[in-house]
């Protein structure tokens, strides 16, 4: 049985993004696709990835490393580095994030085997303070991370942490340096070093207003009509009554809400389309279903498919939730598929 909800991506627009974000770059370019590809399904996203070249892929857990095993070896690292209850996988990187992580490899089974290392540059979230950078003695560092904090806006911050890492490479030795993730690639190859970890804009978000133009949108949400309804001048709409007719109408409920994603901040604010015609949502977004004015398309029929419109900036400046929100907290009752 068909579910009554999809997500249709584009395939050539995430190779588009890729390639986009590598030749920017001008150097390696490799792929987040953490969080199931930031929502998308990460098992054929990464395959027409490493089709269009990439060698290089970013996960958060090592769960997440088990459903990719597939990869060739040495190509996935797992950021959240090393804890005491995980199971390295071979031919997989931990990124080591403090140094309890690095005693905990060095005392290891896989002691000596290459791993990555993430340096705190200025974002005080995960990595070695610089002070700290002596327990890597020893280490065999494959690549040598850090990440922007504030790279998606004109920020001193961004060059201070361009300086210390530009610092850290003198002190440690790697085969390779990383700072850049997808708004740093758009600060230009200052920051590129010799691999860059686009994540939101190869799923088709806008990190920084250089990319509008050159980053494609990938998927679009789609839902069935389960009902079209007459509604009279005057009444109501929805939860709360916040939508009244100033006319006559037809009105379409469709199969999707908040549980899926498609989040109550688009409430009389979003859009969908049916055959390029627009029904605007109006009224509250429930759970479970959103509702339409059809006035536009008369020949929306019960049963049908309409698309949502999901531009991510443009949703994003909408509503008030980042663009990275809005792609990650798409539902699982999606059937996702890629075109």
């Amino acid at each position: 049985m068909r579910p009554p909800l999809a997500l249709r991506h584009r395939s050539s627009a995430l190779v588009a993004n890729y390639i986009n974000l590598r030749n920017r770059a001008g150097t390696t370019a490799g792929a987040a696709v953490k969080a199931d590809a930031y929502g998308l399904g990460a098992g054929e996203a990464v395959r027409l990835l490493l089709e269009a070249g990439c060698r290089d892929f970013f996960v958060s857990t090592w769960w997440e490393a088990a459903e990719l095993a597939f990869l060739p070896p040495n190509s996935l690292s797992v950021l959240h580095g090393i804890g005491p209850e995980d199971e390295p996988r071979p031919g997989v990187r931990p990124v080591l994030v403090t140094p309890q992580q690095v005693t905990r490899w060095k005392t290891s089974a896989w002691a000596g085997e290459p791993c990555d290392v993430m340096v705190d540059t200025g974002m005080n979230r995960l990595g070695l303070r610089t002070q700290d950078l002596g327990c890597l003695d020893g280490l065999a560092i494959h690549t040598l991370h850090s990440h922007l904090a504030c790279a998606d806006e004109a920020h001193l911050l961004n060059g201070k942490q361009l300086e210390r890492f530009l610092g850290v490479r003198q002190t440690v030795q790697a085969e390779r340096y990383s700072l850049a993730n997808s708004a740093g690639v758009y600060l230009g190859r200052d920051y590129a070093f010799d691999l860059v970890r686009p994540g939101l804009a190869l799923y088709g978000g806008i990190p920084r207003t250089e990319a509008r133009g050159e980053i494609q949108q990938v998927t679009t949400p789609l839902a069935r009509v389960i009902q079209l309804r007459h509604v009279s001048a005057g009444q109501t709409v929805g939860y709360n009554a916040t939508f009244t007719a100033a006319h006559d109408m037809p009105v379409a409920v469709i199969n999707l809400g908040y549980a899926d994603g498609y989040r109550r901040a688009f409430s009389s604010l979003g859009h969908a389309r049916f055959e390029d015609l627009p029904l605007p949502v109006i009224g509250r977004v429930s759970m479970d279903l959103v509702t339409l004015d059809a006035t536009q398309a008369p020949g929306l029929q019960e049963g049908d498919w309409v698309e949502l419109d999901f531009d991510l900036e443009q949703a994003a400046r909408l509503t008030g939730i980042s663009q990275y929100e809005l792609l990650t907290g798409l539902g699982r009752r999606f059937q996702r598929s890629w075109i």
